[in-house]
């Protein structure tokens, strides 16, 4: 056969001219949408000075609302961890009725806006709510508290541990988990001693993604807050706040900690799919766990 016949058809962006103009219009892109706003954040924040950055990060309204993001992100993530990991369990480890139904309704705070929800939760908690007389009988307060904030926060971020564990716990089956058990494990030996090892770096990436959430989310949360000043108000609705009352350097110090959580949170990942944590699994020795490294032990157990 002549040469001209073995000769493959050219793909798609092997041209180099065609591949360095996508790669030069990724990069402007990115420059202008991400790297342009942070920049910005940064020179405004510090525009008059560190003395005016200290003195707003200092301001009695500013201490309160990042510690009151503290508390909201040290309640959310490790319920929805827990839920995360549980999910994931059953999903992926049990045939049960409605298991579809549970993977879908997990899903749902990826389909329905933030403002929504917490307009559902008005209806809920709320003083007309469905449970609004039975709290206020025994004056139980929800909404514009922290308990409102955190149901918020977590109803948003519900899904990130879930669906971090779910693709990668899928791929790794159940074999391990039934040769555990069928020697002798417990439940909770078998998760501490065969699962979780096999799924530590998801579910870090899930609750570095879960907690960045947390902390940044606006939309629930300036619902069922009532933006109180020094009392319900978050990082992202002080911000708010400062800007309206056009306090631009002190909002853009405030806005300067959920950039620099924002970038620490980006190193976090990138290390993290390192070590092999990204969707579904990426690492093959996450998708492709060692039976014979978890048997032995657990049968050494029983014998002992």
């Amino acid at each position: 056969m002549s040469a001209s016949t073995d000769r493959k058809p050219p793909r798609i962006g092997e041209q180099p001219a065609f591949r360095r103009a996508l790669i030069a219009t990724v990069l402007v892109v990115t420059a202008f949408f991400i790297v342009a706003p942070l920049i910005v954040i940064g020179m405004e924040a510090f525009s008059q000075g560190w003395a005016v950055y200290a003195a707003a990060i200092s301001d009695a309204d500013t201490r309160h609302a990042i510690m009151l993001t503290v508390v909201t992100a040290l309640i959310a993530v490790p319920v929805n961890t827990a839920f995360g990991v549980a999910a994931a369990w059953a999903i992926t480890k049990f045939d049960f009725w409605g298991r579809r139904l549970l993977l879908v309704v997990i899903e749902i705070p990826f389909s329905i806006s933030p403002i929504v929800a917490g307009v559902a939760y008005l209806f809920v908690y709320g003083l007309q709510g469905l449970f609004g007389p039975l709290l206020q009988a025994y004056d139980i307060k929800i909404l514009f508290a922290l308990p409102g904030i955190v149901l918020a926060s977590m109803f948003v971020t519900a899904p990130f541990v879930a669906r971090e564990l779910i693709p990668l716990m899928q791929a790794q089956g159940r074999d391990l988990e039934e040769a555990a058990t069928s020697l002798g494990a417990s439940g909770w030996r078998t998760f501490v001693s065969v699962t979780l090892p096999n799924i530590r770096w998801a579910l870090l990436y899930g609750v570095v993604l879960c907690n960045a959430r947390v902390m940044g989310e606006f939309g629930a949360v300036s619902v069922v807050s009532g933006n109180i000043r020094g009392q319900t108000n978050t990082m992202p609705l002080h911000i708010e706040l400062l800007y309206h009352d056009y306090q631009t350097a002190g909002a853009f110090a405030v806005a300067s900690i959920l950039a620099v959580l924002a970038v620490v949170t980006l190193v976090a990942k990138v290390l993290l799919e390192r070590q092999g944590a990204g969707r579904g699994g990426r690492h093959p020795a996450l998708a492709t766990p060692q039976p014979a490294m978890a048997a032995p032990k657990l049968a050494t157990e029983k014998s002992t």
